[in-house]
């Protein structure tokens, strides 16, 4: 992924195509003015906070070298369902962040990571021809009093660069304090206490029609059952709540652009989403905000009623998986690693839409390593003395089993096999697998085994295999930690 280095990016408020030097320095003066950030820890919720949620909805618009921002609505997300004591965001996960800050005083009153489809569409080769523009939400409780908004992008060194700053008066005649009457049904799929100090899953359904709701429950029952069997879910399952809202369309299924198959649904998610066909996203940002926020939510998971292989998930804003595919189980612990934890992919022999990210710097993820200091590994405290780092693995026999398995599904999908070959190709590949891994030395411990991030050299993965590796549906030592980390935050 290729980063911009600026100090401070100058964003504009309006789409231009061309804008002047002149008026891009005074679009940094505006938008990006430096604010000297008073940063105390975790403040009062009451002393600054109404019970109550704030969603400021904007555009992201621009192409692969700049981003422009618009505010579109600043409007209520009904009740604050979101932690009251952890306020600020240690864990600095995410591309993108956000502050918010008191406007007299400068106090740091609440921040989060997060990430979004603009993000990942800016890193595709489309971006570099033309410009796109995209629908999105950020969520913190009501002020009480002025604040300034703060969104922050990575730079090349990875740290933290304003990118646009905005000013909100929650009392101003622009700002909506109503809150939506929902007609939604809500179901309690697992509920183990107050929201306020879980964290909270929201699944919703697309391409259920009314007549198939009891089966969008029960898809819902399952993939929250497929969640809470893996580590470590499994054992801080007290600390979360999950949630389904039932939201009907008119027709049985989603698009499906490669095959030729269109549909109008309730939450317009769709394959081929920046032209991967296995890829499911929806960019219908507002609808999905509002029906979500039937419910209480920090996390997002859309199950769409299909069998098509297929899912998507993107750090602080939703996941998606094809609920009948026979690795549903699989779609829905991989993708919530990417969604509630920013984990990284760690395999490499997969067609990915977007450019793999050059190997300058260290990366940002807690589950992926350049190993370019070894003896400071991140996760150093879990790698025994005796083990070898980088670590020895059958590397290019594996590399080379993956590339036939590429070419061989590439050609099945070409020739629109059904979906029972395709998962029956997919199990054969998952046994061989398991045959490779069965013969390493180092099959069971920490280290560094290089292969990951999309890139065959040059990056390492914490353990030989995880989820985020291969469709094994357990996660590696690292990866447990990190999204218990996030469970913390959302329930201590």
């Amino acid at each position: 992924m290729k980063k911009i280095l600026l100090l401070f990016l100058s964003i504009s408020m309006f789409f231009a195509c061309a804008p002047e030097q002149k008026e891009q320095k005074e679009d940094k003066k505006q938008q990006t003015q430096k604010i000297d950030i008073i940063h105390k820890g975790n403040v009062d919720f009451d002393a600054f906070f109404k019970n109550k949620t704030m969603r400021l909805d904007y555009f992201h618009t621009g192409n692969s070298a700049t981003e422009h921002f618009a505010v579109d609505k600043i409007l209520s997300d009904g009740p604050w369902h979101g932690s009251k004591n952890v306020l600020i965001d240690e864990l600095e996960l995410g591309p993108y962040f956000f502050e918010v800050i008191d406007k007299e005083t400068n106090q740091l009153l609440y921040s989060r990571g997060f990430a979004s489809i603009f993000g990942e569409w800016q890193t595709i080769p489309e971006a570099k021809e033309v410009w796109g523009t995209f629908h999105e939400s950020i969520r913190f409780p009501w002020p009480l009093k002025p604040v300034t908004v703060i969104v922050k992008k990575r730079d090349a060194n990875y740290d933290f660069q304003p990118i646009w700053t905005t000013d909100i008066d929650p009392d101003n005649r622009q700002v909506n304090p109503a809150d939506i009457k929902h007609t939604e049904e809500v179901v309690a799929i697992h509920e183990s206490g107050d929201p306020n100090k879980k964290l909270d899953i929201v699944l919703l359904g697309d391409g259920y029609t009314q007549e198939e709701m009891d089966k969008f429950v029960a898809d819902a029952k399952r993939a929250t059952g497929y969640l809470l069997s893996v580590e470590p879910y499994k054992s801080r399952k007290d600390d979360m709540n999950v949630w389904a809202v039932k939201t009907p369309s008119q027709v049985s299924g989603i698009s499906r652009p490669h095959p030729g198959i269109y549909k109008r649904t309730a939450l317009s998610a769709h394959y081929s989403s920046f032209d991967s066909e296995r890829y499911v996203l929806s960019y219908d940002n507002k609808t999905i905000r509002d029906v979500a926020s039937a419910a209480p939510y920090e996390f997002t998971s859309i199950l769409v009623n299909e069998r098509t292989y297929g899912g998507g998930g993107i750090y602080k804003l939703y996941t998606t998986l094809a609920a009948d595919n026979k690795f549903a189980k699989y779609l829905m612990v991989h993708e919530m690693g990417h969604h509630m934890a920013a984990l990284a992919d760690e395999y490499y022999s997969s067609a990915v839409s977007y450019e793999a990210p050059s190997i300058e710097k260290e990366p940002w993820e807690t589950n992926i390593t350049a190993l370019l200091d070894k003896d400071n590994l991140k996760w150093k405290d879990l790698v025994k003395e005796d083990t070898p780092i980088p670590t020895p693995w059958n590397k290019e026999e594996f590399d080379e089993f993956s590339y036939e398995v590429q070419k061989k599904r590439t050609e099945m999908r070409a020739q629109n096999v059904e979906e029972s070959v395709m998962e029956d190709f997919f199990m054969d590949v998952h046994h061989k697998q398991d045959e490779f891994f069965a013969e390493e030395k180092y099959q069971d411990v920490v280290g560094a085994f290089e292969g990951a991030g999309y890139n065959q050299y040059g990056l390492y993965r914490s353990q030989l295999d995880c989820i985020m590796f291969t469709r094994h549906t357990t996660f590696c030592k690292v990866c447990q930690r990190s999204i218990s980390e996030v469970i913390d935050q959302y329930s201590k």
